[in-house]
């Protein structure tokens, strides 16, 4: 680094953003009126370059295509510089690399509901293994913003409402693309998600309390999963905006954290200083704001780290010192790459056998994609009706099969996912993958009938009569409703798609009346960005089964579970409201948000977090705690609990174990859960789940900002569902109140055995 120049130096600190055709589509607001110029390679180049974004993920391009592109590019970039430094490629990673013809896998919520991290670690580990043959480094995944307000329309890319599900399920996603040799990118640090009024990029308005007990704690288990790279939050914080303040990016996630990889800026967000946050008085004011806060690197473009960036230093308005802490991380991160080794060639991936294509959407993929579908598909409901549920489908039943999710593929898919989020852009290339519909799954091996209904927005009378008439002619109406996802108004859920309430998009809730109205059991199937208030409805409903985006087989889970071929194993990640649905909060509240006599809200969840239902009965036995005496606030506490199967096939259980402290220095959640296990159980088997418990589970943020483990009784609640308790169990905790640093413990040691 002694040895290059100040421009030379200042060229790793950006990307450009460019597609295999050298023109970046239509994927972001903001993106042509930030970079408005077209880039010219030739003046560009000689200088270096730090990072190319979404070689892929701009336009269609078929991946050998793509690939041989990318390698080209590379070649280029070490020839043109006078150190051969490549850049390092990133691409968008949150439902599976947003690539044309790549696996197009369940969205993050559907992570969180599978309960199973190991599975979700493997997911990374496939997209990451297909990110490093196409020769991508570094992909910008997970998000790990808590859901704080179900109006958001980003809560489709998170893991769910509570922070040790979203750290346990994000941190084995890191696991699983670092292991690929592929940098992930923590997303959005930190606070996104606690906008006002569920907007997105609003402003927040939280305590630190708040931030360090809910929304920190799944990026400290990601940092520690070994995640390499992280991204500032758009918003400000009590007014200062994160991409601006020193004291969330250096002395929180450097000092106190110990982060030693990079820090990416969300695209745009250091221009935003100027444009939306109103900090900065000039685009080297906007740079200097970030640098002295420490982002490493400008995405997408070079709109502030380039020539104004230069111009600052070169007037002295910045320290050349901050350039130079930057570059050493950027060149570090490129040597532990390979980026720098003397015999490091970018290479295309072995084409096949005609030497034309490459499959990224290989048949192991998409197992994987299915598996995880039928792992994380919830049956919220199920109802007798003359005494026998209608759940599983009785066979040769005639089904009326309607709704906008019925046979629309784009129903399966979240914002994220490439034709959600690029093909909308170019209507007449296919999906470069197969994702077949509910209907389509449907039709393989039961007698249907299908009407519309109504599209997810809009639709008209003789619609919704016609779908009622096939209701009123069938033995059961499977009705499919939700979400479209989008981007900034392209949809219903996603990002820049927020939701002023929580009734059902457009005219379906219209819609599901005219159906129950025929007297035929309707099966409610909800494919989802987010919940929806059914409180209206639910008593009337035989069945209810929910799909948070499932991905290109979801439509096979969820006619797997509709015809009871699969067994539901869903537990949800995220609470349904109940009635009214003005003022969603989650679950993870103190005593003083419950239902009380001084408010006419009442914020009882409809279908609480945690939960789910089963096909087959499982008998949970009598819970052990040890050791005797009380639980030490430096010790560990193991908790026990058999699960046996009781029916004549296969089932998973999801085991959740909830901390109450019912006097606590500050006002503490009134429950929240603190480890939880899933267990596969064979006909007839019984197992024992037993959790290590570390006091440091216990830790909370004490009035003086610190955090800390008190004496005191607790209560520890072995459930299966944050609102259906098996057994709870007092104990006291022993010894001093003890001060506890961000090293503390983060998971429970989790033992199965039989």
């Amino acid at each position: 680094m002694t040895r290059m120049t100040l421009r030379e130096k200042v060229a790793q600190m950006y990307g450009a953003w460019l597609d295999v055709d050298d023109s970046a589509g239509e994927v972001a607001p903001h993106q042509h009126d930030q970079t408005p110029d077209p880039i010219d390679w030739a003046a560009l180049l000689p200088h270096g370059l730090g990072q190319v974004t979404r070689a892929y993920g701009t336009t269609p391009v078929a991946p050998a295509d793509g690939a041989r592109r990318v390698a080209n590019l590379q070649r280029e970039i070490i020839a043109a510089g006078r150190f051969g430094i490549p850049a390092i490629m990133h691409e968008e990673c949150l439902t599976g690399l947003a690539a044309w013809q790549a696996t197009i896998y369940p969205a993050p919520l559907s992570w969180g509901a599978s309960f199973d991290p190991d599975l979700v670690e493997r997911m990374g580990a496939q997209i990451g293994r297909t990110m490093h043959r196409l020769g991508i480094q570094q992909g910008l995944a997970p998000v790990l913003d808590v859901v704080r307000d179900l109006r958001w329309g980003r809560v489709e890319e998170t893991i769910g409402e509570d922070p040790h599900l979203v750290g346990t399920i994000g941190a084995a996603y890191v696991r699983g693309l670092e292991s690929a040799g592929v940098v992930a990118t923590l997303k959005h640090f930190a606070g996104y998600s606690a906008s006002r009024a569920g907007r997105n990029l609003a402003p927040v308005s939280i305590g630190p309390r708040e931030l360090a007990d809910v929304l920190l704690p799944p990026f400290e288990m990601a940092l520690r999963a070994g995640a390499r790279s992280v991204m500032n939050n758009y918003t400000d914080l009590d007014g200062v905006p994160v991409a601006a303040d020193p004291a969330m990016l250096t002395e929180l996630l450097r000092d106190r954290l110990r982060f030693e990889g990079t820090v990416v800026s969300d695209y745009f967000a250091i221009a935003f200083l100027q444009t939306l946050h109103g900090v900065a008085a000039s685009r080297a004011d906007a740079a200097a704001l970030a640098l002295r806060a420490g982002i490493d690197v400008e995405l997408p473009g070079a709109n502030c780290y380039g020539a104004p960036l230069l111009d600052a230093v070169e007037a002295g308005d910045i320290d050349e010192a901050l350039i130079d802490r930057a570059v050493t991380r950027i060149l570090l991160q490129k040597c532990e790459l390979g980026l720098l080794d003397a015999d490091w060639r970018p290479e295309p991936p072995a084409l096949d056998e005609e030497g034309s294509a490459v499959d990224i959407d290989e048949p192991d993929a998409r197992d994987l994609a299915r598996r995880l579908a039928e792992r994380s598909v919830v049956l919220l409901r199920n109802a007798p009706v003359d005494g026998t549920p209608v759940l599983p489908l009785a066979p040769g039943a005639r089904l009326a099969v309607v709704g906008p999710g019925a046979a629309e593929s784009g129903a399966m898919l979240g914002c994220y996912s490439f034709p959600r989020h690029v093909l909308v852009h170019h209507p007449d290339v296919p999906a470069g993958v197969s994702i077949p519909s509910v209907l389509d799954a449907l039709k393989a091996g039961h007698d249907v009938t299908y009407a519309q209904g109504c599209p997810v927005l809009g639709g008209d009378d003789e619609q919704i009569a016609a779908a009622a008439e096939a209701a009123a002619g069938a033995d059961v109406c499977v009705a499919v409703l939700g979400d479209l996802s989008g981007l900034f108004g392209g949809g219903t859920s996603g990002e820049g798609c927020d939701a002023a309430d929580l009734r059902l998009p457009g005219r379906q809730e219209e819609l599901l009346e005219a159906l129950l109205a025929t007297g035929t059991p309707v099966v409610l199937v909800l494919l989802v960005g987010r919940p929806y208030e059914l409180s209206r409805q639910i008593d009337r409903l035989a069945a209810v089964v929910c799909g948070f985006f499932p991905g290109e087989e979801g439509a096979a889970a969820i006619e797997g579970v509709l015809s009871g071929r699969v067994d539901p194993a869903g537990r949800l990640p995220v609470s349904f409201p109940g009635a009214g649905a003005s003022q969603p909060s989650t679950y993870l509240a103190a005593p003083l948000a419950a239902s009380s006599g001084v408010s006419t809200v009442d914020p009882t969840a409809l279908f609480p977090f945690g939960h789910g239902l089963s096909y087959t009965p499982t008998t949970w036995g009598e819970v052990s705690l040890g050791p005797a005496g009380g639980w030490a606030t430096d010790g560990t506490v193991e908790v026990a609990v058999p699960v046996s199967n009781d029916g004549d096939r296969a089932t998973s259980t999801v085991v959740q174990v909830y901390l109450h402290d019912p006097v606590a220095e500050v006002a503490r959640p009134e429950r929240q859960l603190i480890a939880a296990a899933r267990v596969d159980l064979d006909p007839g088997q019984c197992r024992t789940v037993t959790f290590g418990l570390h006091a440091d589970l216990l830790s909370y943020t004490g009035r003086d900002g610190r955090r800390l483990v008190e004496p005191g009784d607790v209560e520890l609640r072995v459930a299966r569902s944050s609102a259906d308790v098996h057994a709870a169990v007092r104990i006291p905790v022993v010894g001093p109140r003890r001060a506890v640093g961000t090293d503390r413990q983060l998971h429970p040691l989790v033992t199965i055995t039989g």
